[in-house]
């Protein structure tokens, strides 16, 4: 219980408040996203559809050359934003380990939160554990692009698969690639709610408005954007 309130009183309320907001946007959003394309379909079930059919269209194909390397380039966006991301962490380790420095620069920043050594630590440790997760997510897609070179790779020949198995195929592989594009698509959602972290450095307001607005943007972009109107056709 003392340890609770000590770490209780690291923080104002307000910063804890606005912490708590992060939090339940990110994770709550995730869920809303989830539940309301079974209602109405987000831009990530009509690609996976698409996928679905391109994966079907790959079995009538007496050469999959294409089919390869489009995988291979769907696969290059999480590569990227893997290696990208290793650079953010470390520079952010690098920042935690000057952290009296990098706060006096912060502060001289207009409108910045002034705000002790340990405060700004966190707020950096936060940042960190965003960008670790949206790492793991860009790898395991990585990995799933793999899974999915490997299923195409290892498509029987043309006139040796019957309908049931091209169903089966199309089903199989499309869910594979569906997978790392939505797994990819967790990692990128990170990046967003990253720059909502970064309204935390000038204050919890910021940090709280911040959160709300990137809601509104995966929110629009994912169920009311123009390219989901072209893709519905």
């Amino acid at each position: 219980m003392e340890t609770a309130i000590k770490v209780m009183g690291l923080l104002p309320w307000t910063d804890w408040a606005a912490l708590a907001a992060f939090f339940v946007g990110w994770i709550g959003y995730a869920v809303f996203a989830k539940r309301r394309s079974t209602l109405q379909p987000s831009l990530l079930d009509i690609t996976n559809q698409i996928r679905r059919q391109w994966m079907l269209q790959s079995t009538y194909r007496e050469v999959r050359v294409v089919d390869g390397i489009v995988i291979q380039s769907l696969s290059s966006s999480p590569s990227f934003f893997a290696s990208t991301t290793i650079l953010i962490i470390g520079g952010l380790l690098a920042v935690l380990g000057t952290t009296e420095k990098a706060s006096e620069l912060v502060r001289e920043i207009p409108f910045a939160a002034r705000t002790s050594v340990l405060v700004f630590d966190l707020k950096i440790v936060l940042l960190l554990g965003v960008f670790v997760y949206a790492f793991f997510r860009f790898t395991w897609a990585l990995r799933q692009y793999t899974f999915g070179a490997l299923l195409v790779g290892a498509l029987p020949e043309r006139d040796d698969i019957d309908e049931p198995a091209r169903q089966a195929f199309a089903e199989r592989a499309g869910r594979i690639v569906g997978l790392a594009a939505e797994t990819f698509n967790d990692g990128l959602r990170a990046y967003y709610f990253a720059f909502a972290a970064i309204g935390w450095f000038f204050s919890p307001l910021g940090f709280a408005l911040a959160t709300a607005g990137v809601v509104l943007i995966l929110y629009r972009r994912e169920f009311r954007s123009e390219v989901l109107g072209a893709l519905k056709g």
